[in-house]
């Protein structure tokens, strides 16, 4: 069967109809890919290319600290809320942010029920856990930097970024992930985010804001060979 088909020039021309009917097909098969795609791309977060809300997390054992020993996740099983922040020596974002973290640490620090953990996956010579050691001993680091050697951590969590904040409650499961806080810039940052998600946490709420996206330099992560 031939049907008239209006050609863009106004002229008329004939197309079989079972052209037609495969051009209908195609555009279901098409349809139905998008579909898929956008299904699986809701089995990460919002902005983590991993972990979503409420996943539970890899955990970690025996990562050598600054302080000389190797620390566990198991060191912090009596904690009901732990925050993780991936960074680095280098990055500038993670440079801007060093006093905002430190005074994070420094308000949490009385709490027996939270830690605080700052993780490095890097791998370049400036990000060297004797470098780390230097970095912490000139800024009066309180809390733990840890080095993920082998970017186990970083990977499995999906961070991306410099600094990148997880806050864990006491399932270890997500409760937060993303920035820090509301702007780079800390004369302009008005919401802290990972304090609101930590204070959600002890009080067994869930935070008013759960994923945000992580601003800073990206992870250097070392390509693996197919």
């Amino acid at each position: 069967m031939l049907v008239n088909v209006i050609h863009e020039f106004g002229s008329y021309f004939p197309i079989d109809c079972r052209i037609i009917e495969r051009m209908k097909m195609t555009r279901v098969f098409s349809l139905l890919f998008s579909v898929f795609i956008t299904l699986s791309t809701l089995q990460a977060g919002e902005y983590n290319p991993v972990l979503e809300i409420g996943d539970a997390v890899q955990q970690w054992e025996d990562f050598p600290g600054i302080d000389g020993d190797t620390h566990s996740w198991s060191d912090l099983k009596d904690k009901q809320a732990v925050v993780i922040v991936f960074t680095c020596n280098t990055c500038p974002y993670a440079v801007d942010y060093e006093d905002r973290i430190k005074k994070l640490a420094k308000k949490w620090d009385g709490d027996d029920r939270v830690a605080m953990i700052a993780v490095n996956s890097n791998l370049i010579d400036e990000d060297s856990l004797d470098a780390m050691k230097e970095k912490a001993q000139a800024l009066k680091f309180t809390f733990p930097y840890l080095k993920d050697e082998k970017q186990e951590l970083g990977k499995a969590w999906g961070a991306t970024r410099t600094p990148e904040f997880f806050v864990i409650d006491g399932q270890r499961k997500v409760v937060y992930m993303g920035a820090l806080d509301n702007d780079t810039n800390a004369s302009k940052a008005t919401i802290n985010y990972v304090n609101q998600a930590v204070e959600a946490t002890l009080a067994g709420k869930v935070p008013d804001v759960q994923e945000t996206v992580a601003i800073g330099c990206n992870i250097r992560y070392k390509r693996s060979r197919r």
